[in-house]
């Protein structure tokens, strides 16, 4: 953990932010409150670490069932946002107090419509003839009222929005005109189907969250608590630093180890970014090309195996496909983007003409001072491959990186740290579970009025029955949608949409949920709001604008890919060896021809037409008529040679 994380882990317990005191200690002894921000702090501290002890427990044991866990779980989520995220941050503000007050009458409120709901009878089919009883009705409202405060105060408003549309839609469809017009909710339908069945908030999304999703996040705090992060960073630099562009290599390689593991792509732009954008500045990228660079890096480590994203997870209980599967499936895919980045990198380096890094460290001695890490990784992916559950996969990560760290003195944690790392997990964790649970009502009203039907229609219609097309619609669905959801949010509700459509196309599930899942990974890189972009620009003191644009760029095989696992045999189970290779040297091929007709750069400068040779094997390549796409890579490869002969020596 860096110095800057130990800091705010600090301000967390204080229950304090840093933009309150501007990290200035004289003022912070001044701030009003003092006494109870220490109170509510170590409240929060408590709560956290509760949760995240009941959460191992209930990974292990199982005791309480999915219909009484999912609420339990929502509830003291929601209790641990309305301390940790004060509805007025600014102590100076004349109605902070007031504020606070507020916020605990909300955890009051809370733990009464956790209390209904543990003891609601769902065997009992009274309420499903007669209605619920007006205190469940309340309690019901109440928590679906709650639900979406905490997602305002986590995720934002844009989240909030898009649920509170649907709900509209649910309770006023008979007032919209023709094919949109649907049957009017009352408020008591509402409630049952949204609160009290698995068909809502408590339906597959936050079942996920509430389980392997949290557990995984727990992995990666006692990650981070333990060293082992630095230790990838160390290792990608030692593996990398010594080529020429080697820190945005190296920033690549550590990047794609750590993304999955925080969770968040923009939580390890931030963190891995603090490292690696210095040292790319100070190598000779611009600001906005290693802001890019660590973007479109940290993007890609949501879909690297064997911890892939939040969303991986929901996909496996969505087709019912294991874990297992949907990690193999990914690897090569996952490897081409980032040759994808890293290829880009590449040509930067060669065209700004950058050395290699001064002095890196051996790999041996990184090895050797930090190997033990790898052990918990390696547990991990065996395990999955050997189809255990991924929660008790995460349960027995969690338990190898306490252990392995134990063996060696440097990496040894106390209890002190040991404390934090179940307080960060519990508070990463939290943006996902509302999240996933306001995705839940999205889920619940497309399954009751049918408006996934009526959006799969408009979309079949608008494309023409082309498949490329409707990929382009999707694609566009999916970058407004991420605007403003957290990526396994916009996933679940582009899978519930679009992913029918995608196999009205012939495409497999898998195939289809892979595509949907890649394409909600873009708005972290695609200007005009690109959040991760955003916030590498903020650390390399760059624009933010051109970031995205750059960022765009390097991250282009999040939109190449998906269309190569929707036209070749990429993904294709039943494919032979033969055909898959193709497929991978078909993607390859593509991703070069764009790179270096963007860049105008391969061994040495591109002539004009040398560049639109190389854009004019795309559509060839891609579409592969009558089996002829083979020429199409030997054009791409005929350039390489032309270049190979004529470069320039003193480049190289």
């Amino acid at each position: 953990m860096t110095q800057e994380q130990g800091k705010k882990a600090e301000q967390y317990v204080s229950g304090d932010n840093a933009h309150q005191t501007g990290h200035n200690p004289d003022v912070a002894n001044t701030l009003p409150y003092e006494k109870t921000i220490k109170v509510i702090g170590y409240t929060t501290l408590i709560v956290a670490v509760l949760l995240s002890s009941f959460q191992i427990w209930q990974g292990i044991t199982s005791t309480i069932s999915a219909t009484y866990f999912r609420p339990v779980h929502l509830c003291w989520v929601l209790i641990l946002i309305f301390l940790h995220y004060p509805l007025i941050k600014n102590r100076r503000k004349k109605g902070y107090l007031a504020g606070r007050v507020f916020d605990l009458a909300l955890c009051g409120i809370t733990l009464f419509a956790g209390y209904r709901m543990s003891i609601f009878d769902y065997n009992d089919i009274d309420h499903m003839l007669y209605g619920l009883g007006t205190v469940d009705l309340v309690a019901g409202s109440a928590l679906l009222v709650l639900l979406l405060e905490g997602c305002r105060r986590t995720v934002g408003w844009v989240m909030v929005l898009i649920a509170g549309m649907f709900l509209a839609y649910s309770a006023f469809g008979d007032l919209l005109p023709g094919a949109m017009a649907t049957k009017a909710y009352s408020l008591q339908e509402l409630i049952q189907f949204q609160i009290y069945s698995a068909n809502g908030v408590f339906g597959s999304a936050l079942g996920i969250a509430a389980t392997t999703v949290f557990i995984f996040v727990l992995f990666g705090a006692f990650l981070e608590v333990t060293g082992a992060g630095k230790f990838f960073i160390d290792l990608a630099f030692s593996i990398a630093g010594k080529y020429r562009g080697g820190p945005a290599k190296a920033a690549v390689l550590a990047s794609a180890g750590l993304g999955s593991i925080s969770g968040s792509a923009i939580a390890n732009t931030v963190t891995t970014g603090a490292v690696t954008i210095p040292m790319m500045k100070k190598l000779g990228y611009t600001p906005e090309q290693s802001a890019g660079i660590e973007a479109s890096a940290s993007t890609g480590g949501q879909i690297m195996p064997p911890i892939m994203g939040a969303g991986a997870f929901v996909m496996a209980q969505f087709t019912g496909v294991p874990y297992s599967e949907i990690m193999l499936a990914s690897i090569a895919p996952a490897i081409l983007y980032f040759f994808c980045t890293l290829l880009y990198v590449h040509l930067m380096a060669c065209k700004l003409n950058l050395k290699a890094a001064s002095r890196t460290e051996a790999v041996i001695k990184v090895m050797k001072d930090g190997a033990h890490h790898l052990i918990p990784l390696v547990i991990i992916t065996v395990l999955l491959m050997m189809a255990y559950s991924p929660l008790l996969v995460g349960v027995a990560g969690c338990a190898a990186i306490l252990v392995t760290a134990a063996l060696r003195k440097h990496s040894r944690i106390g209890l002190k740290k040991f404390i934090e790392g179940m307080k960060n997990g519990a508070l990463l964790a939290l943006p996902i579970s509302v999240a996933c649970g306001a995705a839940g009502i999205i889920v619940g009203v497309v399954g009751q009025t049918g408006i996934g039907l009526q959006f799969t229609q408009f979309v079949m219609d608008f494309s023409g029955g082309y498949m490329l097309v409707a990929l382009g619609l999707i694609s566009i669905v999916a970058l407004v949608l991420g605007m403003g959801l957290p990526v396994t949010a916009a996933y679940i509700v582009l899978a519930v949409m679009a992913v029918p459509m995608l196999g009205d196309f012939g495409l497999p599930l898998l195939t289809a949920h892979l595509i949907v899942f890649w394409l909600s990974q873009t708005s972290n890189v695609t200007p005009p709001i690109a959040l991760a972009a955003f916030a590498g620009a903020g650390v390399a003191n760059a624009n933010p604008m051109k970031s995205s644009v750059e960022a765009f760029k390097l991250a282009g095989g999040l939109f190449i890919i998906p269309i190569m696992m929707a036209y070749t045999d990429l993904l294709n189970p039943e494919a032979s060896m033969l055909a898959f290779t193709f497929a991978i040297v078909q993607t390859a091929s593509i991703i070069v021809a764009i790179a270096i007709s963007i860049e105008g750069y391969l061994l040495r400068s591109l002539s004009t037409v040398e560049r639109v040779v190389a854009i004019s094997t795309v559509p060839w390549v891609l579409f592969n008529p009558f089996g002829t796409g083979f020429i199409g890579v030997a054009v791409v490869l005929g350039l390489l040679a032309v270049q190979w002969k004529t470069q320039d020596k003193a480049v190289v």
